[in-house]
């Protein structure tokens, strides 16, 4: 089931890069998900889910403006990737393994990017303009992220 939510956590990394980690460091923060004794224990430090949060708020409105680049080119889909892995890798370790859990959110967050990249297109091409469909993905994103959070054991 953890690595389950793993390949979930790397899909919502997919959808928005920064909302995942913000989700994590949070669950982290508040004793959802133990990092500590791991790399990864910097997720739960008392400033680091704030900071992501508005490193994710700045996502979302950065996202709606004309002149971002896809996110499949390789900075981005770089982004996204390693934010897969670290957000599915701080799952695993709750899983047993940071490695397998690392490896599964990176396939999520391929997932992500290229389904994600693929139905916004369809959903601007039926609004007949790209804002609904970025948004619609930003809610998406954002309660996927929050139910993953909340599914934790």
């Amino acid at each position: 089931m953890l690595y389950f939510l793993a390949l979930l956590i790397g899909i919502v990394a997919g959808l928005r890069a920064m909302t995942a980690p913000a989700a994590i460091a949070f669950a982290a923060h508040y004793g959802l998900l133990s990092l500590s004794g791991t790399w990864l224990a910097f997720l739960g430090y008392r400033w680091t889910p704030w900071i992501l949060l508005l490193l994710a708020i700045g996502e979302l409105v950065t996202d709606q403006l004309p002149t971002t680049p896809s996110r499949k080119v390789p900075v981005q889909f770089g982004t996204r990737i390693l934010m897969g892995v670290i957000t599915g890798g701080a799952i695993g370790v709750a899983a047993g393994s940071l490695w397998v859990g690392a490896i599964v959110g990176a396939i999520g967050a391929v997932i992500g990017t290229l389904g994600g990249s693929a139905a916004r297109a369809r959903m601007a091409a039926a609004f007949g303009k790209d804002r609904p469909a970025a948004l619609i993905e930003d809610v998406v994103a954002i309660a996927a992220a929050v139910l993953i959070v909340l599914a934790l054991p």
